[in-house]
């Protein structure tokens, strides 16, 4: 669970991803689920984990200078 999320945050702050990411079933990150999500380096992941409310909650896709797309998440950590 948290090697998906180190490889997450690893992929989207290489400049230049010469691999693909892919997230099988049943992967959670901070307990929500990232399941079945493909990032690579023109489609590129980053989340953002608060134990409190998050300011801006959800997720949304932000366009780069280079072309690509990021998905920024900012979700609540949930306690299991």
């Amino acid at each position: 669970m948290r090697i998906a999320f180190v490889i997450a945050v690893f992929a989207a702050l290489t400049q230049v991803a010469f691999a693909e990411v892919r997230f099988g079933k049943d992967v959670f990150i901070g307990g929500h689920d990232a399941s079945n999500q493909t990032f690579n380096s023109q489609r590129r992941g980053e989340y953002y984990l608060y134990n409190g409310k998050p300011p801006h909650e959800g997720c949304a896709w932000r366009a780069n200078g280079d072309g690509s797309r990021t998905k920024v998440c900012h979700l609540q950590s949930r306690r299991r």
